[in-house]
């Protein structure tokens, strides 16, 4: 059941409703939360600078917030906003005023004048190699059972690219050992999909399955495929907190937890020919434009170019 329009142009009421609206179409639970937040800073500032009636946010208020931004120093560290911040907490309103307008909450669109700071294109942080993956890999067993553990998820990681809350809900009954893949039910956007995994990965998850996964369960367990060392199903920090530590126990010199192994898969397939069209679809981007970058990362085609080609190579 959608909201009621609010009975007034007060700027709290219409966040309100947004809010509520966003939660009758769907959008999940932290969504709601990262955009609370961010409007709740919004009307702070609008509060104590502008007119807080609907109708005056306009885009000279949009510009003045995003100058706001841009002098705004952190109190912990001194330090600015980063680009892609001062960018959400724009597009955040930006949004917001255009489903306001388009429920005739808003009488002008005059908003849409405002364009959005362009933040570039950031890469990611340097991928674990092939070899490196291997090797830390290999460090979990030094940890028994528990490295067992530890070693399944790694290897579904690296095998299957899928994000870190994909991982965490996993169930028993999404491995297909004769298929050799595994079903995402309910990943980003909400959508079910299937992905490809290594028969190295099945091994493992077998392996934790027969010998290990029974001593974890108890009456919290469920059917979660991976369990934390207290039965429950991992939270997302564990997971993170896991990975990272193994990659320091590799004594390898690149940061990162979980998407290390989802950067490091997508690169290893563009390395090795994959079509990005098939990258984006293993990762299960919406857009295109969001797997483009692991074309940019992959240096294995522009090195071999460069060997033949560059005189200071030869």
């Amino acid at each position: 059941m959608l909201p009621i329009k609010p009975n007034s142009n007060a700027l709290s009421d219409c966040i309100g409703f947004y809010l509520e609206y966003c939660i009758a179409k769907g959008q999940s639970q932290a969504t709601i939360v990262s955009k609370e937040a961010a409007l709740s800073l919004f009307h702070k500032w609008v509060f104590q600078n502008v007119e807080s009636d609907i109708q005056y946010i306009d885009v000279t208020v949009l510009e003045s917030y995003q100058n706001h931004l841009i002098k705004y120093r952190k109190q912990c560290s001194g330090q600015p906003l980063s680009r892609g911040t001062i960018r959400y907490r724009l597009t955040v309103v930006k949004v917001m005023l255009r489903t306001l307008y388009a429920k005739g909450i808003v009488r002008s669109n005059n908003f849409e004048l405002f364009d959005l700071p362009k933040i570039g294109r950031r890469l990611p942080k340097p991928v674990l190699s092939e070899k490196e993956v291997i090797q830390v890999l290999s460090q979990a067993e030094h940890y028994g059972k528990k490295g067992i553990r530890d070693r399944a998820i790694m290897e579904v990681y690296y095998a299957s690219g899928i994000r870190r809350f994909e991982l965490s809900n996993l169930r028993l009954n999404d491995i297909d050992f004769e298929q050799f893949q595994l079903r995402v039910e309910q990943g980003k956007g909400f959508k079910d999909r299937y992905v490809p995994i290594a028969k190295r990965a099945c091994f493992w998850i077998y392996k934790y399955l027969k010998e290990v996964r029974n001593s974890l369960s108890n009456e919290f367990s469920g059917d979660s495929l991976f369990l934390a060392n207290n039965g429950k199903p991992f939270k997302a920090t564990q997971l993170s907190e896991l990975v990272a530590k193994y990659i320091k126990l590799a004594n390898i010199q690149k940061r990162g937890g979980c998407n290390q192994y989802r950067h490091a898969a997508a690169t290893h397939m563009v390395d090795n020919g994959a079509d990005i069209r098939h990258v984006q679809e293993f990762l299960g981007h919406a857009d295109l434009s969001t797997t483009q970058v692991y074309v940019h990362v992959s240096m294995a085609k522009l090195k071999e170019v460069y060997s033949k080609t560059h005189p200071a190579a030869k």
